[in-house]
């Protein structure tokens, strides 16, 4: 029989979208309040992976990445998508997003997203969010899976995740987790 034991902490990472810089610093600011300080903020590029989300937030939608600077039990990831949820939704102009957040955790060996949709990969946590196993760390890099949205599963993605490992693992030796 295996010994229950406290999971490690893992980095809160959030991929945004978004087509209203006010509407985005606005949420930045909600998810500061909640989570703490960042200890990383992309460059906001175009998105250009699909056109999925235009109908509702037009066609001018950038891309960014933030993380959090403290570390948060990997349970906790339904919470996040409900609060982030809650963000989008306070900040609607008319039912319509003009930001959305994808939260996600970022541990020593996988990253995770929340979603609300089920899928074949996806495992239920509680009250209607999903966790998929987006990539796995092997090999020294991070792997995408067949499933791996390709924003996610690009290169600069993956490295940009596998840096933010280095100082996840930095942390954790600090705190005497590791």
């Amino acid at each position: 029989m295996g010994l229950e034991k406290a999971f490690i902490p893992e980095r809160l990472v959030v991929g945004v979208l978004s087509s209203d810089e006010n509407a985005e610093a606005a949420a930045l600011d909600a998810m500061v309040e909640c989570y703490g300080p960042l200890c990383f903020r992309s460059e906001r590029a175009p998105f250009l992976w699909t056109t999925y989300y235009c109908p509702e937030m037009g066609e001018h939608i950038f891309r960014s990445y933030w993380s959090f600077e403290r570390l948060i039990d990997p349970s906790s990831l339904a919470a996040m998508k409900h609060a982030t949820n809650a963000i989008e939704q306070k900040l609607a102009d008319q039912g319509l997003r003009k930001v959305n957040l994808d939260p996600g955790m970022l541990g020593t060996a996988r990253f995770c997203l929340a979603t609300t949709k089920d899928r074949s990969h996806r495992i239920p946590l509680a009250g209607g969010i999903y966790a998929e196993l987006t990539l796995v760390f092997e090999h020294g890099e991070f792997r995408a899976l067949p499933w791996t949205y390709p924003d996610w599963a690009s290169e600069p993605v993956r490295r940009m995740l596998a840096e933010l490992r280095t100082g996840l693992l930095a942390d954790l030796r600090r705190q005497h987790l590791l």
